[in-house]
């Protein structure tokens, strides 16, 4: 079952990848985005997270179901924080599962190169 999610609480990798596993497919991509520690050479010391909730979930949906389309076969869940986060704490993971690596791992960078090109997720 693949998941669009936004959430003001810590990310369950764990659940994503659930979501995503089967016994056919014998290969999970997880990607996790972290808080760093700085900015363009500036300190950083947490980010906030706000969202057009509507319309990115919208779009986060669009992207799962484009997914295999590219990659037959893969199943996708995205979930992405909101609100504020320190440094370390992480901002957005996407689970990608395929029958073999090359195209879950393939679907995991398409995945999130769309998300941060299309989704309405604003960070300040």
């Amino acid at each position: 079952m693949s998941a669009a999610r936004l959430t003001d609480q810590p990310i369950d990798v764990e659940r994503l990848t659930r979501e995503v596993a089967a016994e056919g497919r014998g290969a999970i991509s997880i990607f996790l985005g972290t808080v760093r520690n700085s900015n363009d050479g500036r300190p950083v010391n947490g980010i906030d997270y706000s969202a057009y909730d509507a319309m990115a979930l919208g779009e986060m949906s669009r992207i799962i179901d484009e997914a295999p389309g590219r990659f037959p076969g893969v199943a996708v869940s995205i979930e992405h924080r909101l609100g504020t986060l320190r440094v370390g704490d992480i901002s957005v993971a996407i689970a990608c599962a395929h029958a073999h690596r090359a195209p879950a791992l393939d679907a995991n960078r398409y995945v999130i190169e769309e998300l941060k090109r299309r989704v309405p997720i604003w960070k300040r």
